[in-house]
């Protein structure tokens, strides 16, 4: 089970979109897939047609994470799949969490949300972690259930500040004890075609951050928002646009996926190699 959170230290570049637009090439590709998501806002749990006012959610969770009937209670069925459980589930996300979000908290609160995913009765192949635009506990919960971060970032001057921030903090975090955590990489997104600005700050992350710029980077497509405020996977939506923009999502589970062949480098970042290789179809 590969445990991948979607994080940004700075709101408004699309962190949401990435965790939906994954989840949509997850789920187009059959693979057994859990959303949780961890901020308060719960927009993940709109955009996957889930309620927001479920009995039970992840603050239940993260007050109670060896509890199996809590756990199991707060998964449900995506809207994306109907009623049945299995294929694309959810931990929808509550306001309630934010008591949890506190800047400083002990390593055993921040193994609760790892210690429920362990409890998973049935099996996922992927676990999607959406984190809240911040650096405070839940976030640090989320990556210490991890094996893997996406950052994702704009091609503008404070997004690659917040990006390298988010990078630092995950290493720290590793060293801290969360030693399966390693950077997926960065998911530039929102890239308008023909931006000088643009092209000139993709081109600056590259030469700071080499591999860890994933390819290929998400274009901005008024699709994506179509999609998402009809709560359907984007893979379903119809049109060229939306059929590219599914394209570059199965890109980048393929490589979030192909990501589990180095899991056992402890300690490495992805070389050159691993993150220029082309995608497999």
């Amino acid at each position: 089970m590969l445990v991948l959170s979607i994080s940004s230290l700075k709101g408004g570049v699309g962190k949401t979109s990435v965790t939906l637009g994954l989840a949509s090439a997850a789920y187009n590709r059959g693979i057994p897939t859990l959303v949780v998501d961890m901020d308060p806002q719960a927009d993940s749990s709109t955009g996957l047609d889930v309620p927001t006012s479920t009995r039970v959610d992840i603050a239940d969770v993260l007050a109670a994470p060896k509890s199996q009937k809590i756990l199991s209670e707060a998964i449900i069925p995506s809207g994306w799949v109907g009623d049945r459980l299995g294929h694309l589930d959810v931990i929808s996300g509550s306001p309630r969490a934010a008591e949890f979000d506190r800047p400083s908290l002990s390593e055993r609160y921040l193994r609760r949300l790892e210690d429920a995913l362990t409890r998973i009765a049935k099996g996922y192949r992927l676990v999607l972690i959406d984190c809240p635009p911040s650096l405070n506990g839940l976030t640090r919960t989320a990556w210490t259930a991890s094996n893997r971060v996406a950052v994702v970032t704009e091609p503008s001057l404070f997004s690659v500040a917040a990006a390298d921030r988010a990078l630092r903090a995950t290493d720290e975090l590793r060293q801290r004890g969360a030693s399966d955590l390693q950077p997926l990489g960065l998911v530039v997104n929102r890239v308008r075609a023909g931006s000088t600005e643009h092209d000139y700050r993709i081109q600056e992350m590259r030469e700071m951050f080499g591999p860890l710029v994933l390819n290929p980077p998400l274009a901005e497509r008024a699709v994506m928002q179509q999609a998402q405020g009809s709560a359907r996977p984007i893979h379903s939506w119809p049109g060229k646009p939306a059929e590219e923009v599914a394209g570059s999502f199965d890109a980048l589970l393929e490589r979030a996926l192909r990501s589990e062949n180095i899991r056992g480098r402890r300690g490495a970042a992805p070389t050159k190699n691993d993150a220029q290789q082309p995608e497999k179809k």
